[in-house]
């Protein structure tokens, strides 16, 4: 199994190219990332030149403090525009594949229906550029009142809407939180997944500590025929090399 280290909880006290080099140098075969924004683009894609390693995603901007994401929040669609025009912008500099669309908190039919104009006008935008939209459905204790609350209602999404740019990212942490059932759940979703994260439950840390058994879930997914880099979003207490006992194990799946 291949990993993606996610910089913007492995190595957040680096700057981001360094961050970048700090991946490579512990094995991670890809990076991504939440909010590259404050670097230049051109200094991510040297240091990704220079590392050999694939940017494989990057966030559209949360909004303000308050905000969690724009796109399915009423009134705010020239903000959601700009945010997603930035994001789809600096992927395309740095030969990113992958943009997480946030959707904020909101409820309710209009809230439905400016997330579906939004996420048509994020795929138009990306469809020249090979780019891939995902949607994440994140947990009700670490995002209260996000739009998107759980794996079905993102695959119903993305069917009503049937863009080829349009993927879900199956967060193992939040789906076990929110629905369980990881296996059977991945299985299921499979034919719409574009991205899979991962973290302990419910500490989001390394994976191997928690109440989900990674060694079976992967081997399921690699069973499956999933063969690309599982994203390894996790929160670290000091040192991230002193967190990665894991990757050994694991990348022998």
């Amino acid at each position: 199994m291949q990993f993606s280290a996610n910089l913007g909880f492995l190595w957040n006290d680096l700057p981001l190219p360094d961050a970048i080099r700090a991946a490579r140098k512990a094995g991670f075969d890809a990076v991504e990332c939440h909010w590259p924004y404050a670097v230049p683009a051109a200094e991510t894609a040297a240091a990704l030149a220079e590392t050999g390693l694939r940017m494989l995603g990057l966030n559209t901007r949360r909004g303000g403090p308050e905000d969690n994401g724009l796109l399915a929040v009423p009134g705010r669609e020239a903000e959601a525009r700009a945010a997603i025009d930035e994001a789809i912008a600096y992927a395309v500099a740095t030969a990113t594949s992958s943009v997480h669309a946030m959707a904020g908190v909101a409820e309710g039919a209009r809230a439905h229906e400016t997330y579906l104009e939004n996420l048509r006008h994020a795929c138009a935008q990306a469809r020249p550029h090979g780019i891939t939209i995902l949607i994440e459905p994140l947990n009700p204790y670490d995002a209260p009142g996000y739009f998107l609350k759980n794996a079905d209602q993102a695959a119903a999404i993305i069917a009503e809407l049937n863009l080829p740019e349009l993927r879900l990212m199956f967060d193992v942490y939040h789906q076990q939180i929110t629905a369980g059932d990881i296996c059977r759940s991945f299985e299921r979703l499979l034919p719409v997944i574009g991205h899979v994260q991962m973290a302990s439950v419910p500490a989001r840390a390394h994976p191997d500590e928690g109440e989900v058994n990674y060694h079976t879930v992967l081997s399921h997914m690699r069973r499956l025929g999933w063969t690309r880099p599982v994203g390894a979003e996790y929160r670290t207490h000091g040192p991230t090399e002193e967190t990665l006992g894991w990757m050994q194990a694991y990348s022998r799946i």
